[in-house]
C-alpha cells in the first residue's frame, strides 16, 4: 500500500477529525527534512480530488467534509449541474455558485440543500480539480482593440476574450479553435489565443468538423503510430500457424452492414448428432498486433473507442489494422480468438472452449442479404449462397432458442425505432428513414450476447483481473415515478424492494403494439442506470445476466482489446503474482478511461445526428406530420415523428388556452377548455421553425380542420405561460430529459446506424 492509500484510509476512519499539515506530519513521523515532499504530496492529492483542504487549512476526505467530486455540466445562461461520481441525483448549481467552473470540468461540490418536496438538490462548486476545456471551437468576432470567440457549445456561458496579438489572422465570422490561456473567475471572462482557423460558416463539411474539434476527437494518428502500423507485415508468421488451432476448413461468415469495413466478428454453426448446436464466435485477434505499451496501444487507450459520425469514422486503430490485417475479410487467413459453445434446445451452454485460432471466412455477408434469404426467400441469393443456406437456417433456429431463454429469465428489450440518415455528396441530409432491426441483425446480436456472457463467466470463476460490462439496478426514486406514471395509464405493477428485470419486461409486453408503447419504453429507460465498464462483476440488470463483458469488438473498443490480452495470458500459462497485481491496477484504469471515452463518443455522435436532423427539417418548414408526444414538461411538449426526429411544441404556441403542467399524469391541461395533451398521445403538427445552430426543431399543433393554433392574445400582447420566465426550471427539465441511460444490445457490428433516442447512449448497434 502506498503513502496516498495510507493517508486516505486514515482519513476515512470514523474517529478521524480534520487535521492540519503539522498534525498529520506528527502522526506519520514526518521529519523536517521531508516536510516539503510531504506538503507536495498533499497538494497533489488535493489536485486529484482525493482529499480537500478547507479555509482553516485542515485536510479531510471530500465526502466527510460535505463535498462530492463530479463533472460540471454547464449551460449558456451561466448555471449548471454537477454529475457526481457516485450514483445520486444531479446537483443544480446556480450561476452565482459556479465560481469559474466551465462545462466538463472536474470539480468538488458542496451540497447546500438536498432534494426535498419537489425542490432540486442545490450546491456550490468549491474546487476545480481538473480543467478539461483547454481548447474550444467557436465563431471569432473582431473589434478595434481586441476580439472574442463565441463558443459553439451551448453549454459554455462566457465568450473568450482574445487580445489583438493572439488573433493569428482570424477574421470576423470565421470558425476557429481557441486555446484557453487564462481561466474565468467571478465577473471575468476566460482569455485565449486562436490556434487554428477551420473556415467560414457554410463551407462544405465545416459543421461536422466543428463538432469533431469541439469534442477533441483526434482525426489523424501521430506519425509515430502510423509508422509503427506501416511496418506490420501482411503475412501471418509461420510460428503462429504452428501453435494455433487451424480452423480454416470450418465454414464461417461475417454478417455486417453494407458500409462496414472493420469486420471484427465471424460466426460458424454446426448441428450436432445429439440435436445440440455448436456455435462458434470468432473474434479478430487485435492484441497480437497491438501489444501492451507499444505506440498503437497507447493511442488506442487514449481514444478508447471508434467514433461513427454518419459519413465518416474516427477509428481507434489506424486503417492498416482496422480495415486491413485485423479485419476478417473474406477468403484470407486471419488470426482470431475463438469461442465454441455447445448449446442445447433450451438455450443452455453445456460446454465451451476458448482458444487462439487461424481462420478464413467464406463470405462477407450483409444484414440485408441474409434477411432476404431467411425472410423473403430471395431465389437469386439462395442460389448464390446455396452452400450456406442450411447454416443460415440453423442460425435462425438457434437465435430463436437463445432469445426465448433470455426473455424467460427477464432480459429487457427496448425495441425502439432506429433510423439511418442519408447524406448526399455535399454532406446535406436528403433522407431520414427507418432502419429495420431484422432477423439477421438479431441473429448476430444474440450470438454476440451469449459469447460475451460465456467469456465473462469463465474468467470470473478464474478470479482473474478483468474488465466487465456492468449495469446496476435502477434508481429507486426514478422507478417510483415510472410506477406512478404507468399506474395512471391503467397498468398495475407489483414489486417489492428487490426489483427484478422480469417485472419491467412484463410492462413492456403489456404495452407492445399500443400507442403508449414508445413512451412507456422511453420513461422506463430513463429510470435505469448507465451501463459502464468495471473491474468488479456486479451483473447486467438490463440483460438479466450475472456475468457480462465486451469481448466481441477489439478493433473498435479498448475494453475488448484489454480482456483479449488477459485471456491469452491465462490460456498460455497464467499470471504470476506481480503480473496479476499490475493487471488489477490497469483494468481499473482501463474501465474508467473506456467509460469516459464511450460517453464522449456518444455525445459527439448524438450531436452530429441532431445537427443533420435539424438541417433535414429546415427544408420541411410548413409541412404537416403525424407524431407522438414523447415528453411533457412545464414549458411544452416534445413530439416525435415516425422517423424519430423530435421537435418542441412550446407552451406559448398552445394559444387556445392557458395550459398547466400536471407532472403526475405527464400532461398539459387547458385551464378553461380542459383540453389535454398527454404523454403518448397522437398529434398532428406542422414544422414551424428550425434552429440549425442549436440543433433544435420546433412544431405547432394542427387542429382538426387543418388549422394551426395561433397564439391567444390579450390586446396586442400574446398570452405566454409563466414557465417561460422560469428559465432554470425549463433548462433543468431539458437537462434531465437528455440524461443518459444505457441498454446493451451487443451485435458486435459497426454500421453507421443512428439510434435516435436521445437517452440511449450505447445500444451497441
Amino acid at each position: 500500500m502506498n503513502i496516498r492509500e495510507v493517508l486516505i484510509n486514515f482519513m476515512k476512519e470514523q474517529a478521524y477529525k480534520p487535521m492540519n499539515i503539522k498534525e498529520l506530519a506528527k502522526i506519520f513521523s514526518i521529519n523536517k527534512r521531508d516536510m516539503k515532499e510531504f506538503e507536495k504530496l498533499l497538494d497533489g492529492m488535493e489536485a486529484d480530488g482525493q482529499i480537500v483542504k478547507n479555509r482553516a487549512e485542515y485536510y479531510g476526505i471530500p465526502e466527510r467534509m460535505g463535498m462530492l467530486p463530479g463533472t460540471f455540466q454547464g449551460h449558456q445562461r451561466g448555471f449548471g449541474f454537477v454529475i457526481a461520481d457516485e450514483e445520486r441525483p444531479d446537483i443544480f448549481i446556480p450561476a452565482n455558485n459556479v465560481n469559474g467552473a466551465m462545462h466538463n470540468d472536474r470539480v468538488l461540490v458542496k451540497i447546500l440543500r438536498e432534494q426535498d418536496k419537489g425542490r432540486k438538490c442545490e450546491g456550490e462548486i468549491v474546487t476545480i480539480i481538473e480543467r478539461r476545456n483547454t481548447k474550444l471551437v467557436g465563431t471569432y468576432e473582431d473589434s478595434k482593440n481586441f476580439g472574442f470567440v463565441v463558443p459553439d457549445s451551448q453549454k459554455i456561458s462566457q465568450d473568450i476574450f482574445i487580445p489583438k496579438a493572439d488573433r493569428n489572422g482570424a477574421q470576423s465570422g470565421q470558425i476557429v479553435v481557441v486555446e484557453i490561456t487564462r481561466w474565468p473567475e467571478q465577473r471575468r471572462n476566460p482569455e485565449g489565443k486562436i490556434i487554428e482557423i477551420l473556415g467560414n460558416k457554410g463551407d462544405r463539411g465545416i459543421d461536422i468538423l466543428t463538432i469533431i474539434r469541439k469534442h477533441n476527437l483526434p482525426e489523424e494518428f501521430p506519425t509515430e503510430v502510423e509508422n509503427f502500423a506501416a511496418k506490420i507485415p501482411e503475412e501471418i508468421p509461420e510460428s503462429e500457424y504452428k501453435r494455433r488451432k487451424d480452423l480454416r476448413d470450418v465454414k464461417m461468415v461475417t454478417i455486417d452492414g453494407e458500409d462496414a469495413k472493420d469486420l471484427d466478428d465471424a460466426v460458424s454453426i454446426e448441428k450436432l448428432s445429439n440435436g445440440n448446436y455448436k456455435l462458434g464466435v470468432h473474434i479478430a485477434d487485435v492484441s497480437h498486433y497491438v501489444r501492451e505499451n507499444n505506440p498503437l496501444d497507447k493511442e488506442a487507450f487514449k481514444r478508447g473507442t471508434s467514433v461513427y459520425l454518419i459519413d465518416r469514422v474516427i477509428p481507434m486503430l489506424p486503417r492498416k489494422l482496422s480495415n486491413g490485417v485485423c479485419s476478417l475479410n473474406p477468403r484470407v487467413d486471419r488470426l482470431a480468438l475463438s469461442c465454441f459453445m455447445e448449446i442445447d434446445n433450451t438455450g443452455k451452454v453445456l460446454d465451451h472452449e476458448i482458444f487462439e485460432s487461424i481462420i478464413k471466412t467464406n463470405e462477407r455477408m450483409t444484414y440485408s442479404d441474409v434477411t432476404r434469404i431467411l425472410r423473403d426467400n430471395d431465389e437469386e441469393l439462395i442460389k448464390k449462397y446455396d452452400y450456406l443456406l442450411e447454416d443460415f437456417k440453423n442460425m435462425e433456429k438457434l437465435y430463436e432458442i437463445l432469445n426465448k431463454k433470455r426473455f424467460a429469465r427477464g432480459a429487457i428489450d427496448f425495441d425502439f425505432e432506429e433510423c439511418k440518415i442519408i447524406l448526399n455528396e455535399n454532406g446535406k441530409p436528403i433522407d431520414v428513414k427507418p432502419y429495420e432491426r431484422a432477423v439477421s441483425n438479431r441473429i448476430i446480436e444474440e450470438f454476440m450476447l451469449i459469447a460475451n456472457e460465456t467469456v465473462a463467466e469463465h474468467f470470473f470463476w478464474m478470479n482473474a483481473p478483468f474488465v466487465y460490462r456492468i449495469h446496476e439496478d435502477p434508481d429507486d426514486e426514478k422507478l417510483m415515478h415510472f410506477n406512478e406514471f404507468v399506474h395512471n395509464l391503467g397498468y398495475i405493477v407489483k414489486w417489492n424492494n428487490d426489483v427484478h428485470p422480469r417485472m419491467l419486461q412484463e410492462i413492456l409486453e403489456k404495452v407492445k403494439g399500443k400507442k403508449e408503447e414508445n413512451v412507456v419504453s422511453t420513461l422506463l429507460l430513463r429510470s435505469m442506470m448507465k451501463a459502464k465498464y468495471s473491474p468488479e462483476c456486479v451483473g447486467h440488470f438490463g440483460l438479466a445476466a450475472k456475468y457480462y463483458c465486451h469481448f466481441t469488438s477489439p478493433i473498435r473498443r479498448y475494453p475488448d482489446l484489454t480482456i483479449h490480452r488477459i485471456i491469452k495470458e491465462l490460456i498460455n500459462g497464467g499470471l504470476g503474482e506481480g503480473r496479476e497485481k499490475k493487471l488489477r491496477k490497469f483494468v481499473d484504469e482501463a474501465s474508467k478511461q473506456s467509460s469516459d471515452t464511450e460517453r464522449m463518443a456518444v455525445e459527439a455522435e448524438r450531436e452530429v445526428d441532431d445537427l443533420k436532423k435539424a438541417e433535414y427539417m429546415s427544408e420541411k418548414i410548413g409541412e404537416e406530420f403525424e407524431g407522438i408526444i414523447s415528453s411533457v414538461t412545464n414549458f411544452g411538449m416534445f413530439v416525435e415523428l415516425p422517423n424519430t426526429i423530435e421537435g418542441l411544441v412550446h407552451i406559448s404556441a398552445l394559444g387556445d388556452d392557458y395550459y398547466i403542467f400536471d407532472e403526475k399524469h405527464m400532461a398539459l391541461i387547458g385551464e378553461r377548455t380542459k383540453n389535454m395533451y398527454r404523454l403518448g398521445d397522437s398529434v398532428k403538427v406542422v414544422c414551424s421553425k428550425v434552429d440549425i445552430a442549436a440543433h433544435e426543431v420546433y412544431f405547432d399543433i394542427v387542429k382538426d380542420g387543418n388549422e394551426v393554433e395561433e397564439e391567444l392574445t390579450v390586446g396586442a400582447y400574446p398570452v405566454i405561460s409563466l414557465s417561460e420566465f422560469e428559465d432554470e426550471d425549463e433548462d433543468e427539465a431539458s437537462h434531465f430529459k437528455h440524461e443518459d441511460t444505457t441498454e446493451d444490445q451487443d451485435s458486435g457490428t459497426n454500421n453507421t446506424v443512428i439510434i435516435q433516442k436521445s437517452n440511449i447512449d450505447n445500444l451497441d448497434e
